[in-house]
Formats: C-alpha cells, sequence, structure tokens
C-alpha cells in the first residue's frame, strides 16, 4: 500500500493476476521509455505508430470519470468506445467511507486475447479532496491495473517504471475517535416582475464508521417562500421541514446485519407538526457486504413506531396517535460489463388497520445491447394506502397549485427512458479542448 504525501489517499492492489503483475506493482507508477543513450538510434515515428497499434485496446466503463484528462495521462493504450473490441474492458464502481471520502473500486475484465486475465485495484479518496487529487489517483490506479497488460504487447518496449519511496509512517490518537462531522448550507433565489421565490437548507450530520458499528445522525431544515402578483392581487405562499434522524447498524458476519433507527420530524405539507419514529430492524444480504460495489441483493425488515401530533384535525378525526407498524424490503443491485441493475420492492403497513398499508417499488436499467447501441430505463410508483395525516377539510385552488398542503392519493408513479446508438471508429485517443470539451466552451446555466 501507498500513501499520498499529505493528502490521505491510498492505493491498493488486491490479490489476482500475480503470475503476470511486474514486481512491486503496487507502488510503481508507469511512464514512457527511458531517453535514448548517446549514440542510440532514436525510433522512428513509423516505429512508434506500429508499437502504439500493438498496445492494448482498453473501453473504460465510468460515467463520471474525467476521460479528457485520462487520455492525456496515459498514453501507451488505445481508448475504444465499443466494449467488444476492448482488449480489457475496466470497471470503475464506488461507496462512501466513514471519512466522507470514497472507495473507489477498478475492476480489470481481460476479453478477446486477455480472456480470463482479471484484476482488481482500489483506492480511497478523503472528502476533502479536490477533483484534481482523485482524477491523479484515478490515472495512478489505472496505470497500475493496466501494466500487466501492457507488459504482454510490444508496446512494453518502450515503457519503465519508477519507485517512490513511501513517506515515513504518522502514528498518534486520533482525537476525534473516528467520528467525521459535516456541515452545510445553500440557498436558491429567482424572480422576475411578477414573481419570486426562494429557498434555504441547512444540514449537519456526525457520522462514525468501524467495521463492526456504523453510526449516522443527522439534523436537516428547508425553508421555502413563494410570491406571485396577479392584476392586483398578491399570492405569498410558504412551506418549511424539518427533519431529524439517526441510525445504528451492528456487523453480524459476512451477510447479516442489526440495527435501530429512528426519526423525527416536522412539515407544513403533510400536516405534521411533530412526529417520532423509532425502529429496530435486521438485514440479511444473499452476497456477501465485500462485494457491495459489484452486486448486493439485500433482504430488510423493520418493526417499530411511536407518537404523532398533527397541525389540524385529519380526516380521521385525529389530532394526534401512536402509531406501530412494521415494513420489509428487497433490493438487487448488479453492475457488470454489460450494464447495470438496481430493483427494490416494498411493503409496509399499521398493525391498528392492515388497510393502511404501502407497496413501493423503483427499478434503473443500462443495457449495452449490441455494438454501439445502449438504453436505459428508470421508474418507479407506489400503491398508496396509508395517508393518515390528511387534514380534513377541502383544499383550495391555491393550496393545489402551491403544493401547500398534501393531498390524499391512491398511487403514483414516474418514468424516465432513453435509447443511444454510436458508430463509426472505434478509437478515441484523441483529446482535442478547444471552444471546450462538448464544443460549447464556458459555463452554462438554464434556470426555468
Amino acid at each position: 500500500m501507498t500513501e499520498a504525501a499529505g493528502q490521505g489517499r491510498r492505493v491498493e492492489k488486491e490479490p489476482g493476476m500475480s503470475r503476470f503483475a511486474v514486481p512491486l506493482a503496487l507502488a510503481f507508477v508507469l511512464a514512457f521509455g527511458p531517453p535514448a543513450q548517446a549514440g542510440q538510434a532514436q525510433p522512428g515515428p513509423a516505429d512508434i505508430n506500429g508499437l502504439k497499434k500493438s498496445a492494448p485496446k482498453v473501453y473504460l466503463d465510468c460515467s463520471s470519470c474525467d476521460l479528457e484528462y485520462i487520455k492525456t495521462e496515459i498514453t501507451f493504450v488505445n481508448y475504444v468506445r465499443d466494449r467488444k473490441e476492448a482488449q480489457v474492458h475496466i470497471l470503475v464502481t464506488t461507496q462512501a467511507t466513514a471519512s466522507g471520502g470514497r472507495e473507489y473500486t477498478l475492476t480489470f475484465l481481460g476479453q478477446n486475447e486477455f480472456a480470463g486475465v482479471d484484476d482488481v485495484v482500489k483506492f480511497f479518496s478523503n472528502k476533502t479532496d479536490t477533483e484534481d487529487e482523485i482524477r491523479k489517483s484515478l490515472v495512478k490506479s489505472l496505470k497500475l491495473g493496466l501494466a500487466a497488460y501492457a507488459a504482454r504487447t510490444p508496446i512494453a518496449s518502450r515503457m519503465t517504471v519508477s519507485y517512490a519511496a513511501p513517506p515515513p509512517a504518522k502514528t498518534g490518537k486520533d482525537k476525534w475517535n473516528g467520528w467525521v462531522f459535516s456541515l452545510s448550507g445553500e440557498g436558491f433565489f429567482s424572480g422576475e416582475s411578477s414573481m419570486s421565490r426562494s429557498s434555504w437548507g441547512t444540514n449537519f450530520s456526525a457520522n462514525r464508521t468501524t467495521e463492526s458499528l456504523k453510526i449516522r445522525l443527522g439534523l436537516s431544515g428547508q425553508f421555502n417562500r413563494e410570491r406571485y402578483e396577479y392584476g392586483d392581487e398578491t399570492i405569498r405562499n410558504r412551506r418549511e421541514a424539518y427533519s431529524a434522524s439517526g441510525l445504528a447498524v451492528f456487523s453480524l458476519g459476512a451477510h447479516w446485519s442489526a440495527g435501530v433507527s429512528f426519526e423525527a420530524k416536522s412539515s407544513e405539507y403533510e400536516n405534521i407538526e411533530l412526529g417520532f419514529r423509532a425502529a429496530p430492524a435486521v438485514e440479511f444480504n444473499v452476497f456477501p457486504y465485500a462485494q457491495a460495489t459489484r452486486r448486493q441483493l439485500r433482504v430488510l425488515y423493520r418493526l417499530g413506531g411511536g407518537p404523532v401530533r398533527y397541525r389540524q384535525e385529519t380526516v380521521y378525526d385525529k389530532t394526534r396517535e401512536t402509531l406501530w407498524g412494521q415494513s420489509l424490503s428487497v433490493t438487487l443491485d448488479v453492475k457488470e460489463k454489460w450494464g447495470a441493475v438496481s430493483v427494490s420492492g416494498s411493503g409496509s403497513h399499521y398493525f391498528h388497520d392492515f388497510g393502511k398499508n404501502r407497496l413501493d417499488v423503483f427499478g434503473s436499467i443500462q443495457l449495452n445491447l449490441i455494438k454501439g447501441l445502449n438504453a436505459y430505463l428508470i421508474g418507479g410508483g407506489s400503491r398508496i394506502r396509508d395517508q393518515l395525516s390528511i387534514a380534513k377539510g377541502t383544499a383550495s385552488l391555491e393550496e393545489v397549485l402551491l403544493r401547500r398542503r398534501q393531498l390524499e392519493t391512491g398511487y403514483n408513479y414516474f418514468a424516465i427512458f432513453g435509447l443511444s446508438y454510436t458508430f463509426g471508429s472505434i478509437f478515441t485517443n484523441v483529446v482535442n479542448p478547444r471552444f471546450g470539451s462538448a464544443g460549447g466552451g464556458g459555463i452554462q446555466i438554464h434556470i426555468d
């Protein structure tokens, strides 16, 4: 493992492909070949072009990566835009770490001539890392993983390796004892002569994560103001919401976990003056949690409840009550070379009336169908029978249009879908940043 001085990021290489790896590859940084010695013939452009054509063909499966920067920094491979033409398919997945950073898992999947030659490289970012620091660590990890593939092609003759000794390890007691705190605030303002909108939000979180225990605490507030002028009439709208939440989860092996969660909230829109709910829960993951970045199949059961006080009398003639219920959810997340799938379904009900229940489904599918053809579908919906906080009385037209109060409904749904087809040259090595990456240049902001 190597650690970048002053940045706290570390890179680690998992077992696999050890018979092909360059010795000490865990700490090596690849670069193009050494300068020619005195009296040594310089290779001509034809020689370089020939070597470049023999370099590994790579497909980088990462929607959030800075591909142009990667192409500029790693020039000893050929980048292709069709995964089936690639010799190395690199799948990049991430998950949050205890410190607020992220764990990046780079899975190298050999195919065609490199079929069966697979490997995994990981690196960790801190919450305070800049985008530039993160992309530099990503490039370093990509070089480490690509070393064994490049070493098996003629372009290896133009490459060398170097080793940077890590700085002395720092020892000392963590004065925060693993706790990470975050405080944020945001505001949005827009308007014109006949209307104006503004919203403010603030959030605070305190988290502590170890291998055996995860603790999450949070506070948030949201404030919205709107003004509309219609003739001589001025309509003003205000919505506020506050919430506090907490979660403690204990690890019970590679597949099981148990914990307890709580939530307290106040919402004008939902007609809740103050509501509190606590629920112990247990979860089983069919796949080991260590594989969470690539695949998960989790079953989560919750049982709990608490008191709630309403702002106005509800349609059930309640101003306050104590509610108890249970819920069961199943979630599948898979990311592979052919695409990614995420599907979840959950059901819940209250014990005092089993007819007060809710069913939710959500799914997203991204498929690499055939050469150059990709499709995605995102959708979800709910069957709703548990709206106990609906205020009594008929909502006014203003309240309906401005969404000032929640209305009774039996269901909701949404769907997003799309297709894309790309054809032409399979190689994408050239980087040309003129007029911006997409040809538009600069920053564009559109507000509707």
